[in-house]
């Protein structure tokens, strides 16, 4: 591939964004001074200005609108407007100018200056819905860049581990079939991802990711606690207004405070003037670690707890855990390594060096490979009798830019009495096609279909199509051939494997997996589970016992030669009143042992 017609890595970051390119075998990360771009775009006085210039007018840590200034517009996407200045501006637009500020940028460079930068491998956050990835790629495309693929950032940042540390194949091999975490704590989000390297496939077992304790809620914090310290140590009254430009110098002086007190013992946030005071004007206040911590612990341990939900909703423990890996901004700070230590052990933690560049670096490296994402875990429908029907198998490749996969499926109602047909699709907790009946499975999504509640099982035929699109959502239609109702949704939050050039770079048998995956119960705590009744075939067996005795009572009669099995006896028992007393069959005042008979044919039942 020629250099022009590279692919880069795009990082477009809560708090901040780069892209980055491999040539040759080499990353090449498109810093500015050492730093990446700040996702800020200002618009004070009718000029739009991104970047440094922006970030320098902001006065708070907190993102979204700060006035004339926009902090993280990645947030804002999904909104269909933003009042800034009495001006409305479209969030698409305002995250265009930050990506077209990073592509203008890296084409001044004299690394960058001979590339198109037309097309990139683009990551997003975990937990980003649908509708804003799709107005993300919009906007890279109003930027001059399309997206070819889309890929998490914590499974960007560990393929960029592997791929860019010395001997990657003997280091794949290492970790083939144990657990792996990525911890990417920036200046936004922490995102989690638990991973399995299996056979040359990083496949994700698990996602978690939150925006309430990123690293711009530290600066918050931090700030609002040294201005209170200096008014308590200057005895100044909550009266003392602050001049209207020093709150920015704090907030970058909270910035570095925090940096600084990775590497030293103490550090002062200097600001003069702060106050509008003639007697005392400066803010003055000396922090050291352990100030830090008091201050922003409570937000560390909030952080660190997620690690720990995650595991234990997954069924494992820290032991579990053969490296986790940290990126992000927050990771440098030795509060953050510390928890992190405590919980795997020093040796296992491994703090990228290059924090503040491994995912945009990792993107570069599934560009550099043309490495495709797979479906990691199997989407399956609920049947009658709690079957399941694969819908779309684990390992199939992800469609890229402009593309798609689709199935269409054909069912029955196999009880429409109450109107609707219950759609339930689930995804298993084990990753790969193969997977058991009794395997613990995750509730996708729940639809309600409008059916025919006096057609008879089986003659109300439903139509399912269900496709992944470009933006790694998955898509789900289905309508009733009669009543002619219609549901759709989408599940935004799948698992996905990244292909690499290593090894087999293909499914391996599941048994890799089958020692450590905790098959506990099928659902979980506050899971939303629906009765299905659905089926792929036509099969009296699924209709409940008590819907079959009334549209067919001669199925029970024994000289017609059917054997109804017997929970489809049970329940026409169960819900059919006792014959002799009329009471409900569960009514411990049923004194007739009307349960105990097997009913026959309608001439057997007991007189009354």
């Amino acid at each position: 591939m020629a250099g022009n017609d590279l692919v880069l890595g795009f990082d477009f970051g809560t708090t901040n964004s780069l892209a980055s390119a491999v040539v040759g075998d080499a990353v090449i990360t498109f810093l500015d001074n050492e730093q990446p771009t700040p996702s800020v775009v200002s618009f004070e006085g009718g000029k739009v200005e991104v970047g440094r210039k922006a970030r320098d007018k902001l006065t708070s840590a907190g993102l979204g609108v700060q006035g004339s200034t926009v902090r993280s517009p990645k947030t804002l996407l999904g909104r269909d407007e933003l009042i800034i200045d009495g001006v409305r501006r479209d969030p698409v637009q305002i995250v265009e100018y930050v990506l077209d500020h990073v592509r203008r940028f890296v084409l001044q460079t004299d690394a960058g200056h001979h590339l198109k930068m037309d097309r990139v491998v683009a990551t997003i956050p975990v937990n980003m819905e649908g509708r804003r990835r799709a107005l993300l790629r919009q906007a890279f495309r109003q930027a001059g860049m399309s997206v070819v693929q889309f890929v998490h950032e914590p499974l960007a940042a560990l393929y960029g581990y592997l791929r860019s540390s010395e001997g990657t194949q003997g280091l794949i091999k290492r970790y083939n079939g144990k657990l792996l975490l990525v911890f990417d704590w920036g200046g936004g989000t922490l995102d989690l991802t638990l991973c399995r390297v299996l056979d040359g496939l990083l496949v994700q077992v698990a996602n978690d990711g939150t925006d309430e304790v990123g690293g711009d809620v530290f600066d918050e914090e931090l700030s609002n606690e040294v201005e209170r310290r200096s008014r308590a140590a200057q005895v100044l009254a909550d009266d003392v207004e602050v001049l209207p430009e020093a709150r920015k110098r704090l907030l970058h002086q909270c910035e570095e405070a925090k940096i600084q007190l990775s590497g030293r013992n103490t550090w002062t946030v200097y600001v003069d003037p702060y106050y509008q005071s003639d007697e005392q004007a400066v803010l003055e206040v000396t922090l050291s670690r352990d100030d830090l911590q008091d201050i922003v612990g409570h937000l560390v341990r909030k952080g660190v707890s997620r690690i720990e939900r995650l595991l234990e909703r997954e069924g494992y423990s820290s032991a579990s855990v053969e490296l986790c890996l940290a990126t992000g901004g927050m990771v440098n700070m030795p509060l953050v390594k510390n928890r992190l230590d405590e919980l795997f052990g020093p040796g296992r933690v491994h703090v990228s060096r290059k924090s503040a560049s491994a995912i945009a670096d990792g993107a570069a490296w599934v560009a550099h490979d043309q490495a495709r994402l797979h479906l990691a875990k199997n989407v399956e429908l609920t049947l009658a009798r709690n079957s399941y029907l694969p819908l779309l198998q684990a390992g199939l490749e992800m469609p890229l830019e402009r593309e798609q996969r689709s199935e269409r499926f054909s069912l029955y109602c196999v009880d429409p009495s109450d109107g609707f047909g219950k759609f339930n699709l689930v995804s298993p907790h084990r990753p790969g096609p193969r997977v058991l009946p009794d395997d613990r499975r995750r509730p996708l999504c729940n639809m309600l279909l409008k059916v025919d509640a006096n057609a008879r099982p089986f003659r109300e035929r439903l139509e399912l199509d269900i496709s992944i699109d470009e933006n790694l959502v998955l898509k789900i239609q289905a309508w009733s051939m009669n009543q002619k109702g219609r549901a759709e949704n989408e599940v935004h939050d799948l698992e996905f494997a990244l292909a690499t050039p290593c090894l087999n770079a293909g499914w391996v048998r599941s048994g890799l997996l089958d020692s450590e995956v905790n098959a506990g119960a099928p659902t979980e705590p506050g899971d939303l589970m629906v009765r299905s009744n659905l089926g792929a075939r036509e099969d009296n067996g699924l209709v409940p016992g008590e819907v079959m005795a009334r549209v067919n009572p001669s199925y029970f009669w024994t000289h017609t030669g059917t054997r109804p099995p017997q929970i489809q006896v049970e329940e026409r028992l169960y819900y059919e009143p006792c014959a002799v007393c009329k009471r409900a069959s569960n009514d411990p005042l049923c004194r007739c042992a009307t349960s105990a008979l097997q009913f026959t044919e309608p001439h057997a039942r007991p007189a009354v």
